[in-house]
């Protein structure tokens, strides 16, 4: 299966996700791999930062033939996660065509769900030459409580995609991470990896998987 985090908002979390859903998956013991489709480099510079071997091969390819590309590639792993730029541009739309689910990172921001019509967009242009892309938010950065917190959900349900029900948290453990280790490392036992492992879990319900 192949994941693509894609948000045309820059800062909406699209890498953290995509290194700790990589993660999550590489833990069920399957070969995975994370594809770095962001010129910027940033899921490339979290593996460099870790004094180890990451649980994972972390794989610059942000060339606008990706979608065309990563098959070959894909032969020796079970599974793959891109992580994509935030911007309209042929790299979003290569990865995006790369792939069997699109996850779209949303904060609980009135920026954020206004941001996301110009992502939807882009994957129902994708849909048009690929019908079987699947594609669905994720409130990402989430704060207990708030009231812009529960208006998200209302807004994004104009869309046709849906909701995950698992919610990703603000929390710091999330921001000492970029440090080139997820928070199955730095605090396996805490609420942001339980949070993380909930969505890999509804992402494996989501496609019909019954394991990685």
């Amino acid at each position: 299966m192949i994941i693509c985090l894609s948000s045309l908002k820059g800062g909406s979390g699209k890498t953290t996700l995509a290194v700790h859903l990589a993660h999550a998956i590489s833990l069920s013991k399957k070969k995975v791999i994370l594809i770095d489709a962001d010129p910027q480099g940033s899921s490339q510079g979290w593996a460099a930062s870790r004094e180890d071997k990451p649980p994972f091969p972390v794989i610059g390819m942000a060339r606008n033939t990706l979608h065309r590309d990563l098959p070959e590639l894909l032969e020796n792993y079970d599974h793959c996660v891109i992580d994509t730029p935030p911007r309209v541009s042929a790299l979003a739309r290569t990865a995006i065509l790369a792939a069997d689910l699109v996850l779209i990172p949303v904060q609980p921001s009135s920026y954020d769900i206004w941001a996301a019509s110009e992502t939807v967009k882009l994957i129902e242009e994708a849909q048009g030459f690929k019908p079987e892309i699947i594609a669905a938010f994720v409130i990402n950065r989430k704060i207990t409580n708030t009231a812009i917190s529960r208006e998200v959900s209302e807004a994004l349900s104009d869309y046709e995609f849906p909701l995950l029900k698992t919610t990703i948290g603000q929390r710091v453990i999330f921001s000492e991470s970029s440090a080139g280790y997820s928070v199955m490392e730095l605090a396996p036992g805490k609420v942001a990896s339980t949070e993380i492992k909930q969505l890999s879990q509804e992402v494996i319900k989501m496609m019909g998987l019954q394991k990685w």
